[in-house]
């Protein structure tokens, strides 16, 4: 049993040695076989240019920016059938909001990993007085953010170019590749090919910055720098949250999402778990601050 301390928290990481790995392995590849299958209708009926997608799905525009339209409004610029999968999974599937609860109009909304804008974007123009408070690092995802931003005239999100860490200052960026999901701050990334220094920020930081002071939906997609990211906030910062909705990456650092399940409730977070049915490494998890809501609630139930 090894131990690491984050923020003054210490946490164990145990092998996992259990049986039936075959049937396991075996139950996942038909889980992802299906789940893939059954998302062909949700592209072909959410999607309104779908001849484009199924040409960059084929490699007939390889290297070529295009834009994908959805049937709700929301048009996307892409650069591979990696980042519909994503638009597909956050704005046609609503992952997010599927798995956590639905965004209500005037919340103040935090978006860390925020990719292409695919999330921020939908979320923004489905709730016009909300702000939307949106971060990515990587410098070729920021700039397809901006121009996402303005291909949808989208106002009330506020984009950084920055990372979210432990630490305010400057940090490592691993790359595995340029496409989407394949960068992050967290130590240990399997393949990681290289690296760029990027401007880092924390969430005391944000949350200090943010007019109002408070966060009514956090969503985060960064790779396996969840852990850090929220082991090193402080009680302070994690009061002033409401509701967290995160995909969980294990394996990337010597924490894993049960860890993060037990800090979270230690914090007096209630939490749910939803694991992905292609991917057994990642899953949803969703945070309620009960002490934060009124009147106090359960997670909704399903």
């Amino acid at each position: 049993m090894e131990s690491t301390t984050i923020g003054g928290n210490t946490f164990f990481a145990l092998e996992n040695n259990s049986p039936g790995l075959s049937q396991r392995r075996c139950s996942m590849l038909l889980s992802r076989l299906f789940y893939y299958l059954s998302s062909i209708p949700t592209l072909l009926l959410g999607i309104k240019n779908w001849s484009t997608v199924v040409a960059a799905f084929l490699g007939l525009h390889a290297h070529k920016r295009l834009i994908v339209e959805l049937r709700n409004g929301c048009r996307f610029q892409f650069r591979t059938p990696m980042d519909i999968w994503i638009i597909k999974e956050t704005c046609l599937d609503r992952q997010y909001e599927r798995e956590s609860v639905e965004i209500k109009d005037g919340w103040v909304v935090l978006d860390i990993g925020a990719g292409l804008g695919d999330f921020a974007i939908c979320v923004a123009s489905r709730h016009p007085h909300s702000t939307v408070y949106a971060y990515e690092p990587f410098p070729e995802s920021f700039t397809m953010l901006e121009n996402n931003l303005n291909l949808n005239q989208v106002q009330n999100v506020k984009i950084f170019p920055h990372a979210v860490s432990g630490q305010v200052g400057f940090i490592d960026l691993h790359i595995v590749s340029k496409e989407a999901v394949q960068q992050s701050t967290a130590f240990g990334l399997d393949g990681s090919q290289s690296s760029i220094q990027v401007q880092s920020t924390t969430l005391d930081h944000i949350l200090d910055e943010i007019q109002s002071g408070k966060c009514d939906y956090l969503k985060m997609d960064c790779e396996g720098a969840e852990y850090n990211i929220l082991f090193s906030a402080s009680d302070s910062a994690l009061q002033r949250i409401k509701h967290i909705c995160l995909e969980y990456h294990d394996g990337v650092t010597e924490f894993s999402h049960q860890e993060l399940v037990q800090f979270l409730e230690r914090k007096g977070f209630q939490v749910r778990l939803t694991p992905n049915p292609a991917w057994r490494h990642l899953g949803f998890l969703y945070a309620v601050n009960l002490a934060a809501l009124e009147p106090k609630a359960d997670l909704p139930v399903r």
